[in-house]
């Protein structure tokens, strides 16, 4: 019979010398704030609202209020000493007020390079490679280091004072990896790139998680108690399943010779929360023509609870072997599993309400709002490779900001989301910016017609392979609460898989009925639809309403559809081909006249915006109310005349006032003011422009126009209706829009030679010529 080789160890490790390191990094370790801490007390010192600011701000009154000169506030950073990091967060622990300490390696790495242990040289190295046993090492440092309380914790006395001294730790340790920055660190690596080599180490996997379980308590310390003697046993868990002790092993029963049964306490046992998460490759890690991999990751303790379905993360962890049990063991023979234990999660996109801002990203914001053309920036850098659109890139922005939830006393909620539905020719880059809007939002998922069911969208029955129960498992309507889903491909979809999503858009919950399983799921979703129409392309020769060929039922939950027509006209197309050329050749977007914001720059402002909660004055509420009954009654007209594009409901007024609410938002406002309701209705008026033929419908967007526009809407506006207006009050609200004086001056005199108005007072007062300003509505209709 052969023997077996024996193999000897190069050196042997002496691990009481790295617990003694150990030790001295706990207890000598000193950093500042955190930068997420830094960029708190940062936003904190940034008043992001000027509380003296409204629409007649010039540019010059806020040069002066400024110093002299247009230019943002710097928050100013306060010093901060060096604290113990690591002791402030034992004596939490000792406290009794914090559960889990995280290690991060950044920092066992700037002591080992300080030199003041000479026992730490090659710690980091060593936790990279076999972190499991670490984790151990590390436990029995903290427990010799570990503070006295400083609270009185008798009323927090828990089931651990009755264990020994080695089973009462009140903590998880855990390791947060090298932040990857040259050759120090590791970047995220794929699912099938994680081998055999990895086995024990510290990884990093990048992947989109798609299934995650209840959190369900799993022993770490089984409890039992003697019959016969009293004494309490207990049973440290360290594998997937365990034998429960039957026989009492203590002393006195075996003197006795008395053979004492065991009984499970289960209140003396130790308990972590568990929750098994998949994890799935990304799609631009998968090889051509291969499959998407998944991995299984345990998250225990505080770890748990960090991950939901759909989210994009870097999971840190120690890969490990696991024996199969039960049956699969039997089939699998020598074969193994292979799971990820969770140390840190990393998300890519975090929601609004946990995003950090950084002060760099402070400053740019106020920069971009001192220069007054906030609305044209953020619209225009959203998807700069694709050339034009500017009103459709507005619509999306707004569809962004989303308007205000509201929620009344009896329970009735009143959406806030905005659904817009894009509708054109093909080739006019409507599913580029679909892909893009997913790119921005926090929760962004995107799914095409023919690829989606009814149930896909929205919940179905599924048995749980861990407890081997039903469950439901949401759809992409779910998996986009407090996001947005993009639907591609809108008009392939079946009719009865298309109904499914009538209740989500309106009162954003999914009602399930099936399996024995009666409930309402959440679905606080904004839809964004892409279709094509009847007949893929746009034909003139019919109605609107059969080239859109959707119900109206649907149709009128929609806040906007936008109709996008592949129209040819020579500059146009000439500067389309230059525009595509360019970005084929230089692989970015042409130049612009500004620096658009990222798409992390664009999160942080959107989640900035979404904090206010604009409400809507008396005098703009009426004029919501004047602007709806004349659209009622112009698409009456329509009706007949067989050019009807979209029925106008009461949901079209909510419409207006979710678009006014979100132009609100965007400027930091606390309330609405009539050009928001403006711009909402010229939205929704350019949606259907590109239906009318040249010649019916030219919009005149030159500057005397929009100075007129801005002056009649002042007229609109006043308080008393006589159309007499303060020259100064004009002056201010037209230089406020970026216009001169000269430009103004030329526009008086112009519409003053049409008897539109009439300067009186020496210059001081303009006067509409007319008893009611609705007759200068009916001469700008005629003048255009």
């Amino acid at each position: 019979m052969s023997k077996l080789p024996v193999i000897k160890l190069p050196e042997e490790i002496d691990y009481e010398k790295q617990q003694i390191a150990f030790e001295a990094f706990l207890t000598g370790f000193k950093s500042t704030l955190s930068t997420e801490e830094a960029a708190r007390d940062a936003l904190s010192n940034l008043n992001m609202q000027d509380e003296d600011e409204d629409l007649t701000d010039t540019p010059r009154r806020r040069a002066t209020r400024s110093g002299g000169r247009s230019r943002a506030r710097r928050p100013r950073a306060a010093v901060q000493e060096p604290k113990l990091k690591y002791m402030l967060q034992l004596q939490e622990i000792a406290n009794r007020t914090r559960d889990s300490i995280t290690i991060e390696l950044d920092d066992l790495r700037s002591f080992e390079d300080s030199g003041l242990v000479e026992e730490a040289v090659g710690l980091v190295k060593a936790v990279d490679k076999n972190a499991a046993h670490y984790i151990e090492i590390f436990s029995r440092a903290i427990d010799k280091v570990m503070p006295p309380e400083t609270v009185d914790t008798t009323y927090n006395d828990d089931v651990l004072d009755l264990f020994p001294a080695m089973l009462t730790r009140r903590y998880q340790v855990y390791f947060k990896p090298l932040t990857p920055s040259g050759d120090s660190g590791k970047k995220a690596l794929a699912v099938r790139n994680v081998r055999g080599c990895h086995l024990g180490h510290l990884i990093t996997v990048r992947g989109i998680a798609t299934r995650v379980s209840d959190v369900k308590p799993t022993v770490l310390v089984n409890a039992y108690t003697c019959d016969r003697c009293g004494c309490e046993i207990f049973q440290e868990v360290k594998t997937k399943s365990f034998s429960p002790l039957v026989d009492c092993p203590s002393q006195e029963c075996k003197n006795n010779d008395a053979r004492g049964q065991l009984f499970m306490s289960t209140r003396a046992s130790k308990f972590l929360p568990f929750q098994e998460i998949k994890i799935q490759e990304m799609a631009d890690q998968v090889p051509v023509g291969h499959i998407p991999r998944t991995l299984t990751v345990h998250a225990h303790g505080s770890q748990t609870r960090c991950v939901n379905p759909g989210d994009v993360v870097d999971i840190a962890g120690i890969f490990l072997p696991t024996p199969y049990t039960g049956f699969k063991a039997i089939k699998a023979g020598l074969l193994t599993d292979t799971y990820l234990e969770a140390m840190h999660f990393e998300q890519h996109k975090k929601q609004y309400d946990d995003i950090v801002i950084d002060t760099r990203t402070v400053q740019r914001i106020e920069e971009l709002r001192a220069q007054g053309n906030l609305y044209d920036t953020l619209a225009k850098s959203i998807a700069p490779e694709i050339f034009g659109h500017e009103d459709v890139k507005k619509c999306l922005l707004l569809l962004l900001i989303g308007g205000v939830t509201k929620e009344m006393g009896d329970g009735m909620r009143i959406r806030g989301d905005i659904n817009v539905c894009l509708m054109g020719d093909p080739g006019v880059a409507k599913s580029q910016l679909l892909k893009y809007i997913t790119k921005v939002a926090p929760r962004g998922i995107y799914t095409t017609g023919r690829g989606s069911s009814g149930v896909g969208l929205t919940a179905a029955v599924m048995r749980d392979p861990v407890t081997d129960e039903m469950v439901l498992e949401g759809g992409a309507l779910v998996l986009a609460d407090n996001g947005i889903c993009c639907i591609d491909e809108f008009d392939k979809m079946d009719d009865s898989d298309r109904t499914a999503i009538h209740e989500v858009m309106e009162q954003q919950t999914i009602s399930i009925s099936k399996a024995g399983i009666t409930t309402s799921l959440n679905a606080r979703t904004s839809i964004l639809a892409a279709a094509n129409p009847l007949y893929g392309r746009y034909n003139p020769k019919i109605s609107p309403v059969e080239n859109i060929n959707l119900p109206a039922a649907l149709l009128s939950r929609f806040d906007i559809l936008f109709l996008i027509l592949d129209t040819p006209t020579r500059e146009g197309d000439e500067e389309l081909g230059r525009h595509v050329t360019f970005v084929h050749m230089e692989n970015r977007h042409p130049e612009m006249d500004f620096e658009p914001l990222t798409p992390q720059e664009m999160r942080i402002y959107i989640a900035q915006a979404r904090t206010k909660r604009p409400i809507i004055p008396k005098e703009v509420a009426d004029y919501m109310v004047g602007a709806y009954v004349s659209m009622r009654k112009a698409a009456k007209k329509a009706e007949k005349d067989n050019k009807s594009f979209t029925h106008a409901s009461p949901r079209t007024l909510l419409g207006i006032i979710r678009l006014s609410q979100a132009l609100a938002r965007l400027r930091f406002a606390d309330s609405v003011v009539i050009e928001d309701a403006d711009e909402a209705l010229r939205l929704i008026e350019v949606s259907k422009a590109s239906l009318q033929e040249k010649s019916d419908y030219d919009e005149d967007n030159t500057v005397s126009s929009k100075i007129y526009n801005i002056i009649r809407t002042l007229a609109f506006g006043a308080s008393d209706g006589s159309g007499e207006l303060n020259m100064r009050n004009v002056r201010e609200r037209v230089l406020a829009k970026g216009f001169t004086d000269d430009q103004l001056a030329d526009v008086i005199d112009e519409y003053s030679a049409l008897d539109v108005w009439q300067v009186a007072g020496e210059g001081t007062r303009l006067v509409f010529v007319g008893a009611e300003v609705d007759d200068a509505e009916e001469m700008d209709v005629d003048m255009s």
